[in-house]
């Protein structure tokens, strides 16, 4: 992303990229917009993305504008590598909510596989299937609900695990 360039404007220059000529630049615009609404950036449209040398986005918006990037062309399966890391524990599950509200929209059955290191019991709540995985080996790998009493059986066990979505 250009420290330069505004979040709808980075957005909107993605939209141009990757969807196909025959759309309509309105068109591209608007799956922006709502794109760049569902991960609650619209009120910051107009914020400069930001970098080393000037004020912007914070990091948790810088996150999520990543994420609008990967997200726009709707793709049924999303691969996100550690999408918290970074973010206080506020901002990992704002962000970490929104991700899982990708799977509800437009009615279309979604894949998001994400790994992530020590979430909190709220991100971990948000989760549906989870594979659970201490030194490359799966611990557990079954319905979020059910991971429960792994969890709680070993207080210390996510400190060292990945947990994938």
């Amino acid at each position: 992303m250009l420290s330069t360039l505004t979040a709808g404007e980075t957005l909107y220059y993605s939209a141009e990229l990757q969807f196909p000529d025959s759309m309509s630049t309105a068109e591209k615009k608007e799956q922006a917009d709502i794109t760049l609404r569902e991960m609650g950036l619209q009120g910051a449209i107009n914020t400069r993305v930001g970098g080393w040398g000037s004020k912007g986005l914070s990091g948790g918006q810088k996150r999520r504008l990543s994420i609008c990037i990967e997200i726009l062309t709707r793709p049924r399966l999303l691969f996100l590598d550690e999408p918290t890391s970074g973010l206080d524990s506020a901002a990992s599950y704002y962000v970490m909510s929104r991700i899982a509200t990708l799977n509800l929209r437009d009615g279309i059955r979604r894949t998001i596989v994400t790994s992530i290191h020590q979430p909190s019991s709220e991100v971990f709540e948000l989760f549906h299937d989870l594979c659970l995985l201490s030194s490359g080996e799966t611990v557990y790998f079954g319905p979020a609900s059910d991971a429960n009493q792994v969890k709680n059986s070993n207080p210390t066990f996510l400190v060292h695990k990945h947990l994938l979505i």
